[in-house]
């Protein structure tokens, strides 16, 4: 990992391993907590100065010159570590609303009247996706409007409310109405996660921090599914399983009092001291002078409290970076990733193996993929390698399940080359297509749109999600299995090509940096 400490004309290069970093910063993450009451009481003493003015050019200079005699290490990661874990706990609810009705799902059935009718049980799973794409549409207006904390608490209560209405509910509407409003924090909670995450991250582990959100939504469907194993044999077991939701929504929106509001909120709010309080409290003293030396830097002097609309993301000048997330999103979702996790447990079944193993092969390999695989390599390879090398092992995954589908049904080695071919699937998609988007999106935006870019692009995933979902049984039975993964197959190495032309690599670089390097040509001076 190489830190860039120069300014001006006296750059000084040093490596670290982020890895090593975040091995010795963990022992010490639990006493950050005492710290940040003091944080607190700086972050006060910081309003109180009248006179705060932005640091020009030459003051910015001798600071990081300073900066560089000084302190000539990387921040310390117990200071934003703890304020990245309360953030992921909106992804772990996501994986948890996700799957919590897998199991249940006949029990709740049975309970609420509705057995054998598809129709109503498909949309009992499905609810969540309309609530969540209302709350992704809103998500850019929300945390804009109240900050980031604010919006995570935003998210948590229609969690609470939404998963008490379902786990009391008696009717088919109040299970409905529960669903919907759950959904509207699932789409509202990843997106300001993704944004919080990547504001409040050094730049040498910020792929590290962003793969967090991976792995909390794989110990949600984890958790999901190892709540619900008591419910065939525990009547209303199932109300159970939406209870126990509440308590990490309600962990969130306590823990979000406590932790860091984002820097790049405060500082396009125009609230620079408070920013400045901020970035010393994630990063450090130095550190936190250093970034603030780096925001004035980089700012135009355009009026960054300006709004901008949805028809400025299509048609103005940031059309290509949205053009860019929204494309990566669709692809994430048009490689069948979706269809294959309900595919899974017929595939697996066919090969003798139960569902219950099945789908527990699937969610090891998902969380070894995503936690061990990606968390060493986001920030070691970059963002742009792992989505090649992840696109990739899909088109090859898939290439097995074709061959597999070829042979002879009743053959062994057809039904044990399609499990392989599945679980190679998964992996390959949790090492990159799965990670990065949400992580390279907040990356790419510049702090005037990022927000409402991420909010549209993160609407389009819930889209395409739905589509997918909703088509693919019907295909499965127009095209067969063979013709389906050649489709994904195919989608897969549209994203090969799409990636290597269009995606620049982000790792190491500060937001400044990306924002610099991305800005169209008419806007450079």
């Amino acid at each position: 990992m190489v830190l860039d400490l120069g300014i001006l004309n006296a750059p000084v290069k040093l490596y670290v391993s982020p890895r090593y970093l975040i091995w010795r910063e963990l022992s010490q993450i639990f006493s950050m907590w005492g710290h940040l009451h003091g944080s607190a009481s700086t972050h006060k003493r910081m309003l109180l100065k009248d006179n705060f003015t932005t640091p020009d050019i030459e003051e910015n200079s001798a600071l990081l010159q300073n900066v560089m005699g000084q302190e000539t290490r990387n921040p310390s990661l117990k200071r934003s570590f703890p304020h990245v874990l309360v953030a992921t706990l909106a992804s772990f609810l996501c994986g948890y609303h996700l799957g919590v009705v897998n199991e249940p799902l006949e029990s709740i059935s049975t309970d609420l009247g509705f057995n054998g009718d598809n129709l109503v049980e498909g949309l009992v799973v499905s609810m969540c996706l309309g609530g969540a794409l209302v709350g992704c549409l809103l998500s850019g207006w929300i945390a804009d409007g109240v900050g980031r904390r604010r919006a995570f608490q935003l998210c948590a209560l229609p969690m609470i409310i939404g998963a008490s209405i379902s786990a009391s509910a008696n009717t088919v509407m109040g299970m409905l109405l529960g669903r919907f409003l759950v959904g509207i924090g699932l789409g509202l909670g990843p997106a300001v996660a993704a944004l919080y995450i990547t504001e409040i991250s050094p730049s040498f582990v910020r792929g590290t921090y962003g793969s967090f959100i991976q792995i909390a939504t794989c110990f949600g469907l984890m958790g999901a599914l190892l709540i619900g194993i008591p419910v065939k044999d525990i009547p209303g077991w199932w109300r159970i399983c939406f209870w126990v939701s509440i308590v990490p929504a309600v962990i969130l929106a306590v823990g979000m009092e406590f932790s860091a509001e984002s820097p790049h909120w405060l500082y396009k709010q125009g609230r620079i001291s408070e920013a400045e309080s901020q970035f010393e409290r994630l990063l450090g003293g130095l550190h936190g002078k250093s970034a603030m030396a780096e925001f004035s830097k980089s700012d135009r002097g355009g009026d960054e409290t300006d709004t901008i609309s949805f028809s400025e993301l299509i048609h103005g000048p940031h059309f290509r970076v949205v053009f860019i997330g929204s494309a990566l999103f669709a692809l994430q979702q048009l490689s069948g990733i979706n269809a294959v996790f309900y595919f899974s447990s017929t595939v697996f079944r066919s090969a003798g193996v139960p569902s219950n193993l099945a789908n527990g092969l699937i969610g090891v390999s998902n969380l070894i993929a995503g936690s061990v695989i990606a968390l060493i390599l986001m920030d070691k390879l970059g963002r742009k390698v792992l989505l090649l090398w992840s696109f990739s092992g899909m088109v090859l995954s898939t290439g097995v399940q074709v061959a597999a589908g070829g042979m002879i049904a009743s053959s062994s080695g057809g039904q044990y080359l399609s499990v392989i071919g599945m679980l190679m699937f998964v992996f390959s998609f949790a090492v990159g297509v799965g990670p990065v988007p949400g992580l390279l999106l907040p990356e790419i935006f510049t702090n005037r749109i990022r927000a409402k870019a991420v909010a549209f692009c993160m609407s389009v995933h819930w889209v395409f999600n739905f589509l997918v979902g909703l088509l693919f049984l019907r295909l499965l039975e127009k095209m067969g299995a063979q013709l389906l993964y050649t489709m994904f197959g195919t989608f897969c190495l549209m994203g090969v090509l799409f990636v290597k032309r269009n995606v620049m690599e982000t790792k190491g670089k500060s937001l400044q940096e990306i924002e610099i390097a991305l800005l169209p040509q008419d806007q450079m001076l």
